[in-house]
């Protein structure tokens, strides 16, 4: 992983709301390739610092880069930089008067000028790819949750993106849902694509991460590999923390 080219770097990262200091002094870096799962409490911090990577906030203080180039508190030109930087939401965002192929050609045809008859092709690829192509014109509201989170996630894979963030994807799912969506991330894990992920999903965290930042009061109280910080947490904060969890942290998951 040493060897591979950062992509995304975060430097000394601060967001307040107010008199609230939500993100204090975080710094972060992505290699391309890399799938980082940020983990922590609820409050944390941890949806916001992937708000403000893909620029939804404004910081207070440090800087975002992609690729060497700061995108931080850009105005003029986020919505260039949002075509690079993916992210899917726990709600699916989804525009219920349009047909699923329809809310997926959107952003690369509207965004990107593509040519159409390229993005129809790729998006019905991707729609067979997770078992959705009898579904491309349906409607969301004849959709199941999963099945909209995991066209969301098509849509943003349609926008060719350098790295995806995922903000809690399976939040709102019924528990026999989370399944199909936790799949399809393990499969892009597997091809390579470079995903920040926040989650409370231990297992899978562990099952997919090659790194696991511990975020806690707008801080990062600890960072390793998947398997040193699910067997072995330095620190007492994040021995507590999975203490919570009913899963075997120490015997249990296996690695993707």
């Amino acid at each position: 992983m040493s060897e591979k080219e950062t992509i995304l770097e975060i430097k000394h990262l601060k967001k307040n709301y107010d008199d609230l200091n939500v993100l204090k002094d975080v710094s972060l870096d992505i290699k391309t390739g890399e799938v980082v799962v940020i983990v922590g409490p609820s409050g944390c911090g941890k949806s916001t610092l992937l708000k403000c990577i893909n620029g939804l906030e404004n910081i207070q203080g440090g800087d975002i880069s992609l690729k060497g180039e700061i995108i931080s508190n850009q105005k003029k030109n986020m919505h260039l930089v949002r075509q690079k930087i993916g992210m899917v939401f726990q709600s699916y965002d989804l525009f219920p008067h349009m047909t699923i192929l329809h809310n997926i050609l959107l952003g690369p045809l509207k965004a990107q000028d593509r040519e159409k008859k390229e993005v129809i092709k790729e998006a019905e690829k991707l729609l067979k790819r997770i078992g959705l192509f009898d579904k491309k014109d349906a409607y969301p509201r004849q959709l199941s949750g999963g099945q909209k989170q995991r066209v969301a996630i098509v849509r943003a894979l349609c926008m060719h993106p350098e790295i995806m963030l995922f903000d809690e994807v399976t939040a709102a799912l019924d528990p026999e849902m989370v399944r199909e969506v936790l799949d399809v991330m393990l499969e892009l894990a597997k091809e390579g694509s470079t995903m920040v992920i926040v989650t409370h999903e231990m297992q899978f965290a562990r099952a997919i991460a090659d790194r696991v930042v511990f975020l806690d009061e707008g801080e990062i109280v600890e960072e390793s590999n998947s398997e040193t910080f699910f067997t072995n947490p330095k620190t007492e904060r994040a021995r507590k923390f999975l203490n919570v969890f009913e899963f075997d942290t120490v015997k249990g998951v296996k690695d993707r």
